[in-house]
């Protein structure tokens, strides 16, 4: 193609290098826009159902038909220091809670005595320590599989948790109230994430965009099973239907069990629903900039959840959208600065602008999932976008490797 230009050049009488050179830049543009525009088309498809999605979650108040429809369970492995805000929130849930079941597996750093100074305060917690991890299990699918076993069968409801939570008061009967009022067989919610260090601030968000790029906001339910979304930090579940599926059964191998389990359910006819919990609901994830690049990072390409055709198309979708932007916007300025203002210039940056416009609006809309009150720096939050190609970067080399350890184990 660029000989066939050079010849035009040649005609016109612009055979000089710097024309040719400039025609090599308009050809590689031409051919990024042409990878750029339908995934711009796919991004806005997903960004324009914001606005309808279902509304975030409120803390509620017990009503006494609610006695005793749920059965916590929490798992747990060396969580002494992050698992005490969990347990005080799980206390100040009503009487909607049945039981509260911290599922062990060995911990040596002192998380027992915890929960066992928690159960002296609160005779809903009780303790058990599941069994070595069998063949073929991931250990936090592992324990929740362990405490559905022990719940109590007069449950109908299981409320998976994880010991990162600080659940609100309110959070649980929320949670049964939007399930039986809308027919839900399954909720997972989002919640608020706690950021204290500079590292974490400008990452993490940009590593959240990543699910949203690729499924859109929470509260939206148009999504086909093989393309649903969830969280597993707070997953409440019919009994029933964790009977028909055998427990975690199906997430039995998955290191986004969470993902793996609500896509299953809902091939087989359930009514999932990945809700914002913004409000009833906050996290403490990791600490600094490495935690969060080494743990949540190689989970988020939820290869395990997927086939490998869809893996890859979101990663073509996540590079078009959201790694390239930022980079392009800078060099077609650069180019068009230099002189270079031909249509693939001009128009590679009217787009690669628009899509860093995007990017910047919902660091807008993301703000309320975040609690920065005890945050340094915390205008870092705002120079999320910068990080962008870092994410991605991210997603890359996590969807091409396999863990091979995960919250002190080995596998």
């Amino acid at each position: 193609m660029l000989v066939f230009f050079r010849l035009g050049l040649d005609c016109l009488g612009f055979a000089d290098a710097q024309a040719f050179a400039f025609s090599g830049q308009d050809a590689v543009l031409v051919g990024l826009l042409l990878i750029q525009i339908p995934a711009i088309a796919i991004l806005l498809s997903r960004l324009l159902k914001g606005p309808t999605r279902q509304l975030p979650l409120n803390s509620t108040s017990a009503r006494p038909e609610l006695l005793g429809l749920v059965s916590v369970v929490v798992p747990t492995l060396n969580e002494a220091k992050r698992i005490a805000p969990c347990l005080e929130g799980l206390t100040r849930q009503t009487y909607e809670v049945r039981e509260i079941t911290v599922v062990d597996s060995c911990s040596t750093d002192g998380t027992p005595d915890l929960v066992i100074e928690a159960q002296r305060r609160d005779p809903r917690f009780r303790l058990i320590t599941d069994e070595p991890l069998p063949s073929g299990w991931v250990g936090r699918p592992w324990a929740l599989h362990s405490g559905f076993l022990a719940s109590s069968p007069h449950s109908e409801w299981i409320l998976g948790i994880d010991a990162d939570t600080i659940p609100h008061p309110g959070l649980v009967c929320s949670l049964l109230e939007t399930a039986i009022a809308e027919d839900y067989d399954l909720i997972t919610l989002s919640p608020r994430f706690i950021l204290n260090y500079p590292g974490e601030i400008w990452l993490q968000p940009a590593l959240l965009m990543t699910l949203v790029y690729r499924f859109g906001p929470a509260g939206d339910q148009d999504n086909p099973p093989e393309r649903k979304m969830a969280n597993g930090q707070c997953c409440l579940c019919k009994r029933s239907l964790l009977v028909e599926l055998e427990g975690y059964t199906s997430a039995r191998h998955s290191f986004c069990d969470d993902v793996t389990l609500v896509r299953h359910a809902a091939a087989r006819g359930a009514k999932v629903g990945f809700l914002d919990g913004a409000n009833v609901l906050k996290v403490r994830m990791y600490d600094g900039m490495t935690e969060t690049w080494n743990e949540w990072g190689r989970s988020l390409d939820l290869k395990d959840a997927a086939p490998v055709a869809q893996v890859w198309g979101d990663l073509w979708l996540l590079t078009a959208v959201q790694g390239l932007p930022i980079v392009l916007l800078g060099i077609c300025g650069f180019l068009v600065t230099q002189g270079n203002t031909t249509l693939p210039a001009l128009l590679a940056l009217g787009i690669n602008g628009f899509l860093v416009a995007i990017r910047i609006a919902l660091n807008w809309a993301i703000a309320p999932s975040y609690d920065l009150s005890q945050a340094s720096f915390r205008w870092l939050f705002w120079l999320s976008p910068l990080a962008d190609p870092l994410a991605v970067l991210r997603i890359f080399l996590s969807s091409t490797q396999a863990p091979t350890t995960w919250r002190g184990r080995v596998y």
